[in-house]
């Protein structure tokens, strides 16, 4: 669903709907699976592809920065009760 990230908050949609992140992953896994060249199974094109996924999540889970803030994921967590809504007054 192309307009999935809508059911997110809105400080989340500039890095949702950028696909950069997996561009770049899938160019990785392009690389390296060019430098190997043939593998002998499909298990062992797999191996590598989980490895290259595993990098990339170390990378991500060490880094000191945050993809999104600590503030914007507790939004994605927010109940009815906690969600102001206004009254409505008789005029």
């Amino acid at each position: 669903d192309i307009l999935a990230f809508c059911g997110f908050p809105p400080q989340h949609w500039r890095q949702i709907w950028s696909t950069n992140p997996l561009e770049r992953v899938n160019k990785e896994i392009k690389r390296r699976t060019d430098v190997v060249g043939t593998f002998p199974n499909p298990a062992a094109l797999l191996r590598l592809a989980g490895h290259v996924l595993i990098e990339q999540h170390d990378e991500w889970d060490g880094a000191d920065r945050r993809y999104f803030s600590e503030h914007s994921m507790k939004l994605l967590h927010v109940t009815e009760e906690e969600v102001a809504i206004p009254e409505l007054t008789a005029a």
